[in-house]
């Protein structure tokens, strides 16, 4: 019996990769060029399953493909919108995801960026390596502390959690959040966090703001100008989750104007373009999608996208299936 055909869109860890070859006729992007729409339509029209990334725009223009073969997306990545899913839905498509096991690495991501514009990290190091520094001072490039200050979270998911344990647990920092799904009792009371009703509740009264909801048309651009306004001048963003979660130019527009104090991005809206004027800021820390990128997570990644090939070939429902 012949071997499901799987397409690959990127390349991925050499150990998933491996295991991909034992179990499908697999075709591997050895290159790691991104995909063109006319790409991806032939591996629509020619494999069983097609295997995107979170930037792969798999959109409606690519899912309107003559002839298609293919019956499931197994995508690379716990986000799904740069799936149009409607458009999947519609062509009978199956569609999954890799929820879980980027949990813990995204939190300590988030944590990091957290860190690192409180504290001035990236502008520091920058500091150094040009030889700039002529040694300590008492007033030198002074940050913001961290330990005990009021963590805001918008979403209240497996990540945001992860990130609340380990700021509440490790830095000793108050949690609120708001979420239309709220956690279960046990957790909330695990962090003694506290349940605000708005978005522009939490925007008012942390000190970091970080975010953990997904994208797409609900949450798009729900960082806007009339809530940055709403936070404290000496406050700042974190954003691990979506790039287009936050209006970006009234970002830069915040920055420049002092209405928050700094900002921590890991994801942009039209990646991997980044502005010029986040690039120019120092009070800004700038990562390219760091969110996942550890080898222990990236092949966890990838096996869960197997994991839910093999499922879907064995007549067996995937258990991360999105549509």
């Amino acid at each position: 019996m012949s071997k499901p055909r799987v397409i690959v869109s990127r390349k991925w860890p050499e150990e998933v990769e491996g295991r991909m070859q034992e179990l499908f006729d697999v075709q591997l992007n050895e290159t790691d060029t991104p995909m063109t729409v006319s790409q991806m339509h032939e591996a629509l029209q020619n494999a069983d399953a097609f295997c995107p990334t979170v930037s792969d725009q798999v959109n409606a223009e690519v899912l309107s493909v003559d002839n298609l073969k293919a019956r499931i997306i197994g995508s690379y990545g716990v986000g799904f919108n740069h799936i149009d899913l409607d458009a999947a839905r519609s062509r009978g498509l199956v569609v999954t995801n890799t929820p879980e096991v980027l949990t813990d690495c995204t939190a300590d991501l988030a944590m990091t960026l957290l860190l690192m514009t409180a504290r001035r990290a990236g502008e520091g190091e920058r500091h150094v390596r040009n030889r700039e520094w002529t040694g300590w001072r008492p007033t030198h490039m002074m940050g913001t502390k961290v330990t005990g200050k009021t963590l805001g979270l918008i979403g209240m998911g497996r990540i945001a959690r992860a990130m609340a344990h380990r700021a509440f647990h490790g830095f000793g920092m108050r949690i609120i959040f708001t979420d239309p799904y709220p956690p279960p009792d046990e957790v909330v009371d695990s962090l003694q966090a506290e349940a605000r009703e708005t978005v522009e509740d939490v925007l008012r009264e942390a000190d970091f703001v970080s975010l953990h909801c997904p994208g797409g048309k609900e949450t798009y651009h729900l960082i806007n100008s009339d809530r940055l306004a709403l936070m404290k001048p000496g406050a700042f963003l974190v954003n691990s989750a979506r790039g287009d979660v936050i209006d970006q130019s009234a970002l830069i527009a915040a920055l420049e104007q002092g209405a928050i104090a700094g900002a921590g991005l890991d994801v942009y809206e039209g990646e991997p373009a980044v502005p010029e004027k986040l690039l120019s800021m120092n009070n800004v820390v700038l990562f390219p999608h760091l969110g996942s990128a550890s080898r222990e997570t990236r092949v966890e990644m990838g096996m869960r996208v197997v994991e839910n090939l093999q499922a879907f070939f064995n007549g067996e429902a995937p258990r991360d299936r999105v549509v």
